[in-house]
């Protein structure tokens, strides 16, 4: 007697893709007033024009329902067919149950494995690369990945570290079978040496023993800014490595929407040709954490600035510190 495995898949790809904003358009100047800034030293600092926040009524879940929506519409599925549920996360405001248990019963993924990734800005594109190894090892036929966050909910007004970046919003990716190749081997890990460069001001447990107000995003800003730009430009060129392309071979580069100044060096690095479209989705959109990379692409393609069939890089890093990155075919 042997042991009966899964029916394996060779190839994945990426179906479609879906986006949510949050609701309310926040400027510069609405926020400069309590970090005693400018709009014209937060453009210079970030690139941010404006960013996106979800209004009072507009909450993590329905954000990423209305990506998921979208996402699942496109691909032309039936959303029974989708194994698994992936939402990366880190300001579901429950510690448990999961976003992604009440997002599949709300997409009609019934029966579906269901589960959060806390990986902060890489979030995205480690839901990416599990649901390209659940899918080629027959886990699952399709996986629904999210990322989504609520960050306006954990942001302090009077920090200049990072909540003055900071927005809302959702991505969706559907993840299934295909007859080529459609993403590439993940190059991913983690510095937790760096552990305490971005994160909260203080634990749940020390807001419960009033030792502490309400938690707040901040990080060290310089130090991340370094290792982003020197460490994670490494981490993108072994990523075209492992796929086996060429920087000339991409349409698009899609990087975690940190800040543009690291957009603008990551692009240098790489030596990246003309023909290559760089996403810059923070300016109107801001920093969305694990949402960043997916709004990025819907965006693009929802311009026509980059077509279907082609490859983007995307690379996410942030909190942890994580870091993963992937080359895929553009839906």
């Amino acid at each position: 007697m042997t042991l009966r495995q899964t029916q394996t898949r060779e190839f994945t790809k990426i179906y479609s893709l879906g986006a949510s904003r949050g609701h309310l358009v926040v400027t510069n100047d609405d926020i400069a007033g309590p970090i005693d800034s400018s709009d014209e030293w937060i453009r210079q600092r970030t690139g941010i024009v404006t960013r996106k926040r979800a209004d009072a009524d507009q909450s993590l879940i329905d954000m990423a329902f209305e990506a998921s929506e979208e996402a699942i519409a496109k691909a032309g599925i039936d959303p029974t067919r989708i194994g698994a549920v992936i939402v990366a996360t880190i300001t579901f405001p429950y510690q448990t149950p999961s976003a992604a248990a009440l997002l599949a019963d709300k997409v009609g993924a019934t029966g579906a494995a269901a589960y959060d990734i806390s990986a902060a800005c890489a979030g995205y594109c480690y839901g990416i690369a599990q649901a390209d190894a659940l899918v080629r090892s027959g886990q699952a036929e399709f996986v629904l990945v999210v990322g989504a966050e609520k960050l306006s909910d954990y942001i302090s007004p009077t920090d200049r570290s990072i909540s003055f970046l900071l927005g809302d919003g959702a991505g969706a990716a559907i993840v299934g079978p295909s007859d080529h190749p459609g993403i590439s081997k993940t190059v991913w890990g983690s510095d937790g040496s760096n552990w305490d460069k971005v994160g909260m001001t203080a634990s749940q447990l020390d807001f419960r023993d009033h030792r502490s107000e309400w938690p707040t995003l901040v990080q060290e800003g310089q130090s991340v800014f370094r290792w982003a730009v020197w460490e994670m430009a490494k981490v993108a060129k072994q990523a075209l490595e492992e796929a086996g392309l060429q920087s000339s071979d991409l349409s698009a580069l899609v990087t975690h929407q940190a800040n543009i100044r690291i957009i603008d060096e990551f692009a240098k690095q790489l030596e990246l040709p003309e023909s290559v479209v760089v996403a810059k989705d923070i300016v109107e959109t801001g920093n969305t954490s694990a949402a960043s990379i997916p709004l990025a692409m819907h965006r693009l393609l929802a311009e026509g600035k980059i077509k279907s069939g082609g490859y983007a890089l995307e690379i996410g890093f942030g909190a942890g510190l994580a870091f993963a990155a992937q080359v895929v075919e553009l839906p």
